[in-house]
């Protein structure tokens, strides 16, 4: 597989998988994290480890919190399977599938038949019963709790477990939160990122943002819009997604496709729309922070934040790390 890829991997990715593949091959169970800023290659890495398990007659399981984000995985997996001829079945498990779909699923992890199982926490019910499940990779480490990692881990006889977390946690405190955790730091970006170019303005400068949106639009690119709230509330004055969306619609010129995304939309409804984000269908996103992890569409260039004051740092670090994933240079407006 490394031979396939594309691209070299860099050196902090190649120091992570020594570490890695020393610890999947060393005596005692391994527990360790993967911490890297977004966009670092750290997926690519959780793939070489499902691929070493597979490969030695395991079964590796990808827990990611979204659907979005599970099926994202699911696709650079098998994207990244198809340049090379390892016959291993990946399969994926997430709630919004059918009894159908789920009872195929479950009957291929069963068997063992599913080489690289990845899914939501659909993965930890009691339903799912693993064949051989020898390494747990959990994506997106904060948006899970402790009991639910474990849970995932008691469905093998002790398998290795790798976390992987892009919000940054000074070393002195990862410590005392994943004390039981060997601790990789990826703090290398692949060649061809550029930084992303950052500022924090006030209201007044909203026009201006709305012109310099156009323009990227202009020249092909894509913009979220993230907002605190999904619908009005009289006591906070706080931009909602509903009420912003038609502010947006009427500011800018007619022909930019805009759309909105919520927590409480159905789970169809929020991947039909990020599928059409996806697809650059839709220019501009305007959403509340549902897309904070995983999403990963390299046009995207904008991240502007209403009301950033009302966000906490981790989440403008995830939020911020939505942008800056493709080879043009990128902005996050505070």
């Amino acid at each position: 597989l490394l031979a396939a890829l594309p691209y070299e991997l860099t050196g902090a990715q190649k120091k992570v998988w020594k570490e890695i593949q020393e610890d999947l091959a060393g005596e005692t169970v391994m527990s360790r994290l993967i911490q890297g800023d977004v966009g670092s290659g750290k997926t690519v890495i959780a793939v070489l480890a499902l691929l070493e398990a597979a490969a030695n007659g395991y079964q590796g399981a990808l827990m990611a919190p979204t659907e979005v984000l599970a099926r994202q995985h699911l696709e650079s997996v098998q994207e990244l399977l198809s340049k090379i001829s390892l016959p291993v079945e990946t399969v994926l498990l997430t709630g919004s599938m059918t009894a159908k779909e789920k009872r195929i699923t479950y009957e291929k992890i069963e068997s063992g038949e599913a080489g690289i199982v990845i899914g939501t926490h659909a993965l930890i019910q009691d339903k799912v019963q693993f064949h051989r499940l020898g390494l747990v990779v959990t994506d997106e480490q904060h948006r899970f709790g402790v009991r639910q990692r474990e849970t995932l881990a008691e469905k093998g006889h002790c398998p290795h477990v790798l976390v992987m977390s892009a919000t940054p946690i000074p070393r002195t405190l990862a410590i005392i939160i994943y004390g039981d955790l060997d601790i990789s730091v990826m703090d290398e970006l692949p060649a061809n990122r550029l930084p992303i170019k950052n500022c924090v303005v006030d209201e007044r400068y909203r026009p201006t943002a709305y012109r310099f949106l156009e323009k990227e639009i202009a020249a092909g690119r894509q913009v979220y819009i993230i907002c605190p709230m999904v619908e009005e509330n009289p006591e906070l004055e706080i931009e909602n997604v509903v009420d912003y969306t038609k502010k947006l619609r009427d500011s800018l010129d007619a022909s930019i496709s805009i759309a909105y995304l919520h927590g409480k939309m159905k789970a169809a409804d929020k991947n039909d729309i990020m599928e059409r984000f996806a697809a650059g269908e839709i220019q501009i996103l305007v959403s509340t922070t549902v897309i904070e992890v995983g999403v990963n569409v390299p046009n995207a260039t904008v991240m502007m934040v209403e009301n950033a004051e009302r966000f906490g740092l981790a989440q403008l670090h995830q939020l911020r790390g939505r942008v800056g994933r493709g080879k043009h240079q990128s902005y996050c407006i505070f």
